[in-house]
């Protein structure tokens, strides 16, 4: 099984065309929280069960009322409708808060997703203040995305403790890994992304293009929401892959079920519990014929470790890393994979996209450039 420091390596050029199949016979585990506190051992071995098989499940019968999930969609639409100038007065921070546009690149593919995002943390710094747009601009946002954020780490919470006496650590250590007490949160990586795809309805995508290219998530422990009609996540189940990025082995669709939150392992946590919690690979796959193609929208909370943070696991299998050390080798070792992926040309990449991928910088959720200008078009879609 590849090691953490391994993950992140550029597909050699015989795997690039290799057809990917799909199965439906493995299903992502469903757990429910139903009666938590009655059934808090139970719905332990479960989450430690499917975390360590698998790596994804669903989280059913919690907490968030779906009125609550709804709003908090309508808030990142109403923000992704605005005009471009306009969301660019809250541009990507180097912190790992603000606005994206088609800038996230994927070393499995070397160019970047075709989505824009907003993302928003937990410092309270001044720089912090200006990831978040006026509210003339978009009134009731930041209150709204504000309530949302902290219902959903309510509830990563409870899964993280969880999952930390399940490998044998103590109950607080994810969550005062990933997640400190405010005010005191300047040391907090952690965050909350919007997502949009962007509208493929008059697009026709050559086969192995992805909205999302194959990867693993940098954190702790990523919680998903989805809208239903908008499908295209896959998953390769466990870490047990034979290629890099899980080409060419099966890969499952994660079939978007109204209330449902989908919850995957990143390579933190993997670490952190000496591998016995999976990491898996993941993906956005583009609609075909017949499916929606419309724009799609998700949205991700981030539970990562904090700077300061010390990973090891119980068995001690790595060597203590701090939460910054571990992100900024990992972000390195994309960016590296992402150049290397992109002058393999193991198929037709367009000048302009070659162009995309100079002036990277790194970021918390992968490699980014640096924004645009509020003067500047927006780049076309990738495939166009």
């Amino acid at each position: 099984m590849p090691s953490v420091q391994q993950a992140a390596v550029s597909v050699p050029e015989q795997q690039a065309a290799v057809s990917v199949p799909e199965v439906d016979n493995e299903e992502v585990p469903q757990i429910s929280l139903r009666d938590f506190e009655t059934r808090r051992e139970e719905i332990k071995q479960q989450l430690i069960d499917a975390a360590s098989n698998i790596g994804f499940f669903t989280l059913v019968d919690h907490p968030i009322p779906l009125e609550h999930v709804d709003a908090a969609f309508a808030l990142a639409e109403r923000f992704f409708d605005l005009p471009m100038d306009v969301k660019q007065k809250t541009p990507w921070s180097a912190k790992n808060m603000g606005f994206e546009y088609q800038s996230q690149v994927r070393p499995s593919t070397g160019y970047p997703d075709p989505k824009e995002s907003y993302q928003i943390g937990f410092r309270l710094d001044e720089e912090a203040e200006r990831c978040w747009p006026a509210e003339g601009d978009c009134g009731g946002f930041r209150e709204g995305v504000e309530k949302f954020k902290s219902e959903v780490r309510e509830l990563s919470l409870k899964v993280m403790e969880l999952l930390a006496e399940g490998v044998g650590l103590p109950t607080d250590t994810f969550t005062k890994g990933t997640l400190p007490v405010q005010p005191d949160c300047s040391d907090s990586m952690s965050t909350l992304r919007l997502l949009k795809y962007h509208d493929s309805t008059h697009q026709n995508f050559p086969p192995n293009y992805m909205r999302a290219g194959a990867h693993a998530d940098f954190d702790v422990l990523t919680l998903l929401f989805q809208r239903e009609g908008q499908d295209g996540l896959e998953v390769c189940p466990g870490r047990e892959v034979s290629t890099e990025f899980g080409y060419g082995d099966k890969w499952t669709p994660v079939k978007v079920q109204r209330g449902a939150i989908v919850i995957n392992v990143g390579d933190q946590l993997m670490r952190w519990s000496d591998d016995r919690l999976k990491s898996t690979f993941h993906r956005v796959r583009c609609p075909r014929e017949g499916e929606y193609k419309g724009p799609r929208y998700s949205i991700a909370f981030f539970n990562q470790a904090a700077r300061d943070a010390v990973i090891q696991g119980p068995n001690k299998a790595y060597p203590r890393i701090t939460g910054g050390e571990f992100i900024a080798q990992a972000m390195q070792r994309n960016f590296d994979a992402a150049i290397a992926k992109a002058k393999l040309q193991t198929y037709e990449i367009s000048q302009e996209t070659i162009e995309a991928n100079k002036g990277f910088e790194a970021s918390g959720t992968g490699l980014a450039k640096p924004p645009l200008s509020s003067s500047a078009a927006p780049p076309p879609l990738a495939a166009a």
